[in-house]
């Protein structure tokens, strides 16, 4: 699949056939990660979440490791006729995953394939500015990278912020999710060093905000304010 493929420790920590109320939010599913990691402080760890859901959850893994903190800025790449679908994802640099069933159901050309990449590609840098104030990505040369999200869909946003990251030549890059099914899990595994993920769905359908009691969507000032309170490495 790639270049850099590794054996990846994947730790699953319960399977279940349907969801439930596992987490009261975003908070405190962050917390429940902590406890899988079975480590203190960290002086060579650099935690990046993908916002805007991951960012709870990664300052709650950031605030344990005693870590830099900054977000994987990635957007799925939505269908033409379908935009709320995607048919992959791209990172602020133009690190780009295809879901090739997708591509050729829908006979995307190659053609609307860039373009729909570029105007993807142009929006996370916008949100990059507006976030963080810059495009450039943080200095982790050498760093156990964390990424962070409040949960796996198809995978394909993670795959792509997790090759956009190993560009950066990292130590290693581990994956933590509170929630994935299953196949999601597998899609992503060759992308990572380690994986910890809490609660793993064996059978569709499935739904990330089906195992949290309050799931609100985000709103960009939030993001903001938690990026300010974990003093990013971008805005040091």
């Amino acid at each position: 699949m790639m270049g850099y493929m590794i054996d990846t420790k994947v730790n699953i920590y319960r399977r279940v056939s349907g969801p439930f109320r596992a987490f009261e939010d975003r908070h405190e599913a962050g917390r429940e990660l902590v406890k899988t990691l079975n480590c203190g402080p960290q002086l060579n760890s650099f935690v990046l979440a993908l916002p805007r859901g991951g960012v709870p959850v990664g300052a709650a893994i950031a605030d344990h490791l005693e870590a830099p903190f900054d977000l994987a800025l990635v957007r799925k790449l939505p269908l033409p006729s379908s935009p709320e679908a995607g048919f992959g994802a791209v990172a602020i640099d133009g690190s780009r995953i295809l879901n090739t069933r997708m591509v050729q159901h829908f006979s995307l050309s190659d053609a609307q394939i860039e373009a729909i990449s570029g105007q993807v590609t142009s929006e996370v840098q916008r949100r990059a500015r507006e976030y963080r104030g810059a495009t450039s990505p943080p200095e982790i040369r050498g760093m156990d990278v964390y990424l962070v999200d409040d949960g796996l869909a198809t995978g394909y946003t993670m795959m792509a912020a997790a090759k956009m990251v190993r560009k950066l030549q990292p130590n290693s890059i581990t994956l933590c999710v509170p929630v994935s099914p299953d196949n999601s899990v597998a899609a992503v595994t060759p992308y990572f060093d380690v994986i910890h993920c809490l609660i793993v769905q064996d059978f569709p359908p499935f739904a990330v905000a089906s195992f949290y009691r309050r799931f609100p969507d985000m709103s960009d000032d939030e993001v903001r304010e938690i990026l300010k309170k974990h003093r990013p490495a971008s805005a040091a």
